[in-house]
């Protein structure tokens, strides 16, 4: 099973890894809150682990994006309950 560095080019794979930690954190951290670590965690690992063999840089991109966009939206969530303001259009 050849690994993320050698799989993908140099860039991609630093950056898949950066974002795979983040998100792995902030499982972590969501895990807690709800008492459920295990099973946030499990989650992302499992979404990973199902592309981890994809080449196809476009798709590797938009699964990028996707994983990004949900730690933004997970953030802005996390900044509407501390400040009591809303951040975005939607009821």
């Amino acid at each position: 099973m050849p690994s993320l560095q050698t799989a993908l080019p140099p860039e991609l794979a630093n950056n898949a890894i950066r974002l795979y930690r983040e998100c792995l954190r902030r499982a972590k951290y969501i895990g807690h809150k709800q008492h459920n670590t295990a099973l946030v965690v499990d989650m992302v690992r499992q979404q990973f682990k199902k592309h981890m063999h994809e080449t196809d840089p476009e798709k590797i991109q938009k699964l990028k994006d996707d994983a990004a966009r949900g730690l933004i939206n997970h953030i802005l969530y996390e900044s509407e309950k501390l400040s009591g303001r809303k951040f975005s259009n939607s009821s």
